[in-house]
């Protein structure tokens, strides 16, 4: 796999922003009741990705240290009033719904923890597969969460659009999955799924997780920089001297 392919697909499992890293968690749990919220909150947030990544990256040598959280917060807050005014002017349901969330996307910890870490330090191709694989993800998971609360928590698909259909009778749905201890619920089990999977492509390639089900260290087979021999060497006891030597 070469660099640029990796980059671009590291936002969709090995650092998904909210499975893996667990960021950007407040805005997922609150939008997340609806399959049409979901998709534009995470519409949103990759444009105000891209495009932040894009600006700063071309002026990552020109921006001082000092003073380059603020600048990254002005650049940021620039393209979230756009995807604000635009939603505002056609898209005025989902500007509704989104509430709060939307401005929020300023001082979102996935894009100010992507436009430091990485933007501020890589050229603009990196930068834009970096975004655009870190919003997928993002979005992906979003819709995902909405997908399994709107239908077992409102009994409906796509709500708010035209393409609403209804699913399960009122009588039948679960409405604790609308409010936030319905949205842990979902995130905890697909968060769980994706250690699952993990777990389970290291096994295919000879890679175990170690873990530690004994109390003392010596009981450990984790070669560690604690002890001062290896698992091999302590498993095989030293050799009884001979007679006469």
């Amino acid at each position: 796999m070469n660099k640029q392919l990796q980059i671009f697909t590291n936002g969709f499992v090995r650092e998904n922003p909210l499975l893996v890293l667990n960021i950007g968690l407040c805005s997922s749990l609150g939008v997340t009741t609806s399959i049409f919220n979901g998709l534009g909150m995470g519409m949103g947030m990759t444009f105000v990705l891209v495009m932040s990544e894009i600006v700063i990256s071309i002026f990552r040598k020109k921006i001082p240290s000092s003073i380059r959280l603020p600048i990254f917060i002005i650049i940021i807050a620039a393209f979230t009033t756009i995807v604000q005014l635009v939603l505002n002017a056609y898209v005025e349901a989902l500007y509704d719904a989104l509430g709060v969330f939307l401005p929020l996307i300023v001082v979102n910890c996935i894009i100010m923890g992507r436009v430091e870490s990485f933007a501020s330090k890589n050229n603009i191709g990196n930068s834009i597969l970096d975004a655009l694989g870190m919003g997928i993800g993002y979005t992906f998971v979003l819709v995902l969460i909405s997908f399994f609360r709107e239908l077992l928590g409102g009994g409906t698909l796509m709500a708010g659009t035209a393409l609403k259909i209804e699913l399960i009778p009122e009588a039948y749905r679960i409405g604790v999955f609308n409010s936030a201890p319905g949205g842990f619920m979902v995130f905890g089990f697909l968060a769980a799924l994706m250690q699952g999977l993990k777990i389970r492509a290291a096994e295919k390639q000879n890679k175990p997780v170690e873990i530690c089900t004994e109390p003392s260290c010596e009981a450990c087979n984790a070669v560690c920089s604690s002890k001062k021999e290896t698992p091999a060497d302590a498993a095989s006891p030293a050799a009884p001297a001979k007679e006469g030597e």
